[in-house]
């Protein structure tokens, strides 16, 4: 009778949350709100959930989507609140909107990342994310379902830039305070923002942080940390639009 399409996060700890450990979490947690999915026929009858490019685990987000359909109408604001209330803190449910028709998927054509390396000068990122931009093509390889694959994550990326902290690093935050005394410099922790389509086989940020390596050698010192801030349509600026926004009331009818 409806389909409501979620946006949610994945946040501290909880990023290591796999994929299928969070689709059960949410089916539980679609009991506990007590929400009236619908199920797929035949003999083993599913609930209807669809889930749109989920993050590799280990890497937090604060844009991931799925749809759902319900064998009775209710509100989405309401839908939000029962089901963020049903779920752990760090996996939190953000924004709910009625399906205005069309498809989730193919409204999600690139994604926007923070990664954060500490212990690597912002000096030597922007001179490697240079190298990455100079090459026609950066070969990486990566193991896949399929068998090992070499694909080229120079072709994925459509912006790359480094950035300023406006504020302590994720990274930095978490170091204990006695690892950290008054007095001491802060550990550098370049930042790196990225814009990456989405292609196939996909290319995440690991892929090109291994592409920088390949390009200029870089090498941090400790694990990244990457977050994905937004997942959307892509605009000719490099912009990337909410696929929610087409679903709201407000949105032009052309739109939805």
């Amino acid at each position: 009778m409806q389909r409501i399409r979620i946006r949610y996060a994945k946040r501290g700890p909880l990023r290591f949350t796999s994929h299928r450990d969070f689709a059960r979490a949410f089916e539980r947690a679609l009991r506990r709100a007590g929400v009236p999915i619908a199920f797929s026929q035949g003999f083993t009858p599913h609930p209807k959930i669809s889930y749109a490019s989920a993050a590799p685990t280990g890497v937090a987000s604060e844009a991931e989507y799925l749809e759902i359909g319900l064998q009775a109408t209710v509100d989405p604001g309401q839908l939000r609140a029962a089901l963020d209330a049903a779920l752990s803190p760090g996996l939190d449910v953000l924004d709910a909107v009625e399906a205005a028709g069309g498809s989730l998927a193919d409204r999600i054509e690139a994604s926007h990342w923070r990664i954060e390396l500490p212990q690597v000068e912002s000096d030597v990122l922007r001179a490697a994310v240079k190298a990455f931009e100079a090459a026609p093509e950066v070969l990486v390889e990566r193991l896949t379902k399929q068998g090992r694959r070499t694909f080229d994550a120079r072709a994925a990326v459509a912006r790359i830039d480094v950035v300023e902290a406006a504020e302590p690093s994720t990274a930095a935050a978490d170091a204990p305070s006695d690892e950290r005394p008054s007095g001491v410099p802060a550990a550098p922790c370049a930042i790196l923002d990225l814009v990456v389509r989405q292609v196939t086989p996909s290319v995440r940020p690991d892929d090109v942080l291994a592409g920088l390596r390949v390009v200029a050698d870089l090498e941090p010192p400790v694990p990244p940390r990457a977050t994905r801030l937004a997942q959307g349509t892509l605009t000719p600026q490099g912009e990337i639009v909410d696929p929610l926004e087409a679903d709201r009331p407000e949105a032009p009818i052309g739109e939805r």
